[in-house]
């Protein structure tokens, strides 16, 4: 992108990467490690955020699924 701070404000562009990190998940793929490795700084910002979240859900869900 020609202007790496509008890429910030760019909501379309951060719902791609936020969906790149989910589709990962659902098929099982260790997301810290895609965090780990990721190389593009802006990227890197996005998944950090969404992984947390992704593992935030993760514990919600599966303490309502105990009795």
């Amino acid at each position: 992108m020609k202007f790496p701070w509008l890429q910030r404000w760019n909501f379309i562009e951060r719902a791609k990467l936020e969906r790149q990190l989910w589709d990962a998940f659902e098929r099982g793929e260790s997301i810290e490690a895609l965090v780990e490795q990721c190389q593009d700084e802006f990227t890197k910002e996005v998944w950090t955020s969404t992984a947390a979240s992704i593992r935030k859900i993760e514990r919600v869900m599966r303490d309502q699924q105990q009795p």
